[in-house]
């Protein structure tokens, strides 16, 4: 496992972090706990809460009881609700406090490294909220804030200058928008986060040949293929390649481009049994083939100039 600074704490942060939901403790609470274990034992010493839920937490205090709390990072999300039933979308200063009070006593952590609003619109975060954030910092319940999404609005929570962390989606494709909200998070020197490294629209190899694929009208207007399927040259200015590379999966292709960019703290990961998490953790240790990043950026520069 590599590491990599994070905040102004002087902490190193793991370059994936375990990202923990209903589906890990679906199994009964021993099943999360001994993904957690596992995790551990591969370095991973970054951990996100998708939600509050108090039993969610209460598995993860416990598979950390016996770590040193200053050596692992917590993150927790806010205002998706707890995962209770009848839980809503709550980004109120009453609501958000709430929530974190929960998950702190349930989990026994202490603290939780950071606070992560969950994309909330324009007019879901009054200036009351911020303010109730910032009281849960001073008084050390929570370390750092952070702000998640994808949507326009985050570009305006960025520059408020209010938040120390970003969580982003981003991939070999992300559009001009995400990387140039990346590139004024780096500016005002947040702490980056990413997720999504492995879209949909990449996870198969027929989908990743078709991403701006040329296709040419045949004589009653049916789509056509520039290329037959047969030829040498099929694919490319496409990212088919993701899926023909010898050693390598085309996720884990991307998740270690995710991490190329060195201003990226640490890429979020799930993981549905321990197996998949031992193969993602090992993928930070791997270095990308010679000529990759080129095709990535050849095809995903095509890609650009089709669009336009």
């Amino acid at each position: 496992m590599r590491y990599r600074p994070f905040g102004n704490l002087g902490q190193a942060v793991s370059v994936v972090t375990l990202s923990l939901g209903p589906r890990d403790i679906a199994d009964g609470p021993q099943a999360g706990r001994e993904l957690i274990y596992s995790a551990l034992e591969a370095g991973i010493n970054s951990y996100r809460l998708q939600s509050a839920d108090p039993v969610l937490a209460e598995v993860l205090g416990e598979a950390l009881r016996h770590v040193d709390r200053k050596l692992v990072q917590v993150s927790l999300m806010l205002g998706a609700g707890d995962g209770r039933r009848g839980s809503d979308r709550d980004f109120s200063a009453e609501g958000m406090t709430s929530a974190i009070d929960r998950a702190l006593h349930a989990s026994g952590l202490g603290w939780f490294d950071l606070a992560v609003l969950d994309e909330p619109d324009d007019h879901e975060l009054p200036q009351s909220s911020l303010n109730a954030l910032k009281a849960l910092r001073a008084t050390q319940r929570v370390r750092l804030l952070g702000i998640s999404g994808e949507s326009e609005v985050m570009d305006t929570y960025v520059s408020t200058g209010a938040f120390d962390v970003l969580f982003t989606p981003f991939h070999v494709n992300s559009p001009w928008q995400i990387r140039s909200r990346l590139r004024d998070a780096r500016e005002r020197d947040m702490a980056i986060f990413v997720y999504g490294y492995f879209p949909d629209s990449l996870d198969t190899a027929k989908k990743a040949s078709a991403v701006h694929e040329e296709e040419k009208k045949g004589f009653f207007g049916f789509a056509k293929s520039s290329r037959p399927k047969t030829d040498p040259l099929a694919g490319v200015g496409t990212f088919a390649f993701l899926h023909q590379t010898n050693g390598w999966t085309a996720e884990a292709i991307c998740l270690a481009y995710s991490l190329t960019d060195p201003s990226v703290a640490s890429a979020l990961i799930e993981a549905s049994d321990i197996e998949r998490l031992n193969t993602l953790s090992l993928v930070p240790d791997r270095d990308l083939p010679p000529g990759l990043a080129a095709q990535i950026e050849m095809a995903r520069v095509a890609g650009a100039n089709k669009a336009a």
